[in-house]
Formats: C-alpha cells, sequence, structure tokens
C-alpha cells in the first residue's frame, strides 16, 4: 500500500492531463476571433466566411456522430426534432450573429461578451422555469455586466456608433448558445454529449451552407481570396473540432467546475493574440473590463 505522502504527489500529477487538455480547448476556442479578423482583411462577408468553416468542418462533425452514435439506438422522433433547434440555435444562429458582429467590434470585446454565457444562463433559468436567483449570484452578474459596460464605452469613443450594432450582434449569439445550453440538459442525458455535439453541429452546417445558397450566388465561392480559404481550414480544424473534443476530454478526467473555471484562459488568450496579431489597443479600460468579466464569472461559479 502506497504512504499517504506518495497518494499525495500523484494525486496533483492525474489532472495535469485533463487541465492541460482544458486549457488547450480554451485557446484554441478563442481563436476563432482573430482568423475571423484576419479572413475580414481580404473582403470576404460573413455568410461566404461562415459557409466555408462549416463546409470543411462537417464531415469531421459527421464522422464524431457517427463514432459517437456505434452501437446506440436509432433516434426518436423528439431527438430529431430536438437536434434540429439546438443546431438551429446554438450553432447556426449562435456562430452567424458571432461572425457578423465581429466585423465591427474587436476580437477582445467579442470575447468578453461571449464570456457571459455562465451569467446567460443563470438569467434564462429564472426567466424560463422561475429558478430564483441568490443575492450572492446578482452581485456576480452586476460585476460581470458592469466589466462588459466599460470595454463597450471604450470601443464606442474609439470606433464610433458601428459598435451598437457589433456589441447587439455578439450578445445575440452569446444568448443564442445560452438557449442551446439552457434546453440541451435533457438531450445529452439522452444521447451523450459527444453524439448531441456532433449531430447538432452537422445541423448547423446544413443550415450555413444553406444560407450561402440562398443569400449568394455559387460564383462567390470561387471569388474569395486564397487566403480565406486557408483560414476556414485553420478555424474548421483547429478551432472548432479540436477544441470540442478537447473539452469533452477534459470534462471526463477533471469535470465540468473545473473545465469551465479553465476556460478563464479564453478571453486573455483572445486579448494577447488580438494585440499581437491584430494590432489591438490594450489598454487600462480593456483590462479593467477584463478583470471585472473574469471575476464576475468566478464568483458566480464559486457561490453557485
Amino acid at each position: 500500500m502506497s504512504s499517504p505522502s506518495l497518494a499525495a504527489d500523484k494525486a496533483p500529477a492525474s489532472v495535469l492531463p485533463g487541465l492541460a487538455l482544458a486549457s488547450l480547448g480554451a485557446i484554441a476556442f478563442s481563436g476563432k476571433a482573430i482568423i475571423v479578423k484576419l479572413a475580414y482583411r481580404h473582403g470576404v462577408d460573413a455568410v461566404t466566411l461562415i459557409m466555408f468553416r462549416m463546409l470543411f468542418a462537417m464531415p469531421l462533425f459527421l464522422l464524431l456522430a457517427w463514432w459517437a452514435g456505434r452501437g446506440k439506438p436509432p433516434l426518436e422522433r423528439r431527438d430529431q426534432l430536438a437536434i434540429l433547434g439546438l443546431g438551429f440555435s446554438g450553432y447556426y444562429l449562435a456562430s452567424f450573429l458571432d461572425f457578423a458582429g465581429l466585423a465591427y467590434v474587436s476580437a477582445s470585446f467579442e470575447r468578453l461578451v461571449l464570456y457571459l454565457n455562465p451569467t446567460m444562463v443563470l438569467l434564462l433559468g429564472w426567466v424560463l422555469f422561475g429558478r430564483r436567483a441568490t443575492g450572492r449570484q446578482l452581485i456576480a452578474l452586476a460585476v460581470s455586466y458592469a466589466g462588459v459596460l466599460l470595454v463597450f464605452g471604450h470601443e464606442l469613443q474609439i470606433a464610433g456608433p458601428d459598435v451598437v450594432l457589433g456589441a447587439a450582434l455578439v450578445f445575440g449569439s452569446a444568448l443564442s448558445y445560452a438557449i442551446y445550453l439552457v434546453y440541451s440538459g435533457e438531450v445529452v442525458k439522452r444521447l451523450g454529449s459527444l453524439r448531441l455535439t456532433g449531430l447538432a453541429t452537422s445541423v448547423a452546417c446544413v443550415f450555413c451552407i444553406a444560407q450561402f445558397l440562398i443569400l449568394r450566388p455559387i460564383s462567390a465561392a470561387t471569388e474569395v481570396a486564397p487566403q480565406v480559404i486557408w483560414l476556414s481550414v485553420l478555424n474548421a480544424t483547429l478551432c472548432t473540432f479540436a477544441p470540442v473534443l478537447m473539452v469533452m476530454m477534459a470534462i471526463e478526467r477533471v469535470g465540468s467546475t473545473l473545465t469551465a473555471q479553465t476556460g478563464m484562459l479564453g478571453p486573455m488568450s483572445t486579448i494577447l493574440m488580438g494585440v499581437l496579431l491584430l494590432g489591438e489597443p490594450f489598454t487600462a479600460w480593456v483590462a479593467a473590463g477584463t478583470l471585472l468579466v473574469l471575476g464576475g464569472v468566478w464568483l458566480l461559479a464559486r457561490w453557485r
């Protein structure tokens, strides 16, 4: 039998692979905004850009859905309808609004708004299901939203009134994904997280491709700069499919709470990459707003 000291020495090491996966997943997710901003420099619009991202990601998510569904019973009608609704809200609408909003706001601000997801889930639980929020939770909400408003005011001074539209679009994206999180709980229990993610994202891919075919001529796909294609491949693989797997694997190893807390690396890495790769300014306003948002989400997790 191993001594208590040896067991204590081994415990932290057993957590390291899960923490590494959660950290890499958060950083990879945060790179999406950077890639989108880089692609916009080549004159592409949101409809075309998201079509390319989903076109390249679709085979990977179909493969994931098949692999996760091996040996499982066929989908019931209620699950088919749920997947359609969740795919529309959580991955199609949320992604499109996010891409559209990034044309008007900085990558740093976009990531801070999206990081409000836990607070939106809490608010939706109160509005839709009557789940009361505690005083501590309301304080955490106020801290996070104060941080976003601080950075929003700073962006408004720099970029002008277009920031209002961009902020509304990104906030709509975060709200759409929060709706997905609220309603996906029961479906996850029946299908499993990987199978649901693969199926719902595949549905979203179809929506995004169909949207392009309806709104744009086919020739629009052949007229984009080669850099847009390569950036979309990178977005679909490194910043979409890979982090989904890494986060799911992290949850299996260290649990959802620790994985969510590690997700705080996302906003920080987006800000750093925005400064280094996009030349976005890092000011005291951005730093203060970021600390408030992260602090509010941390308090919400601690006081839940």
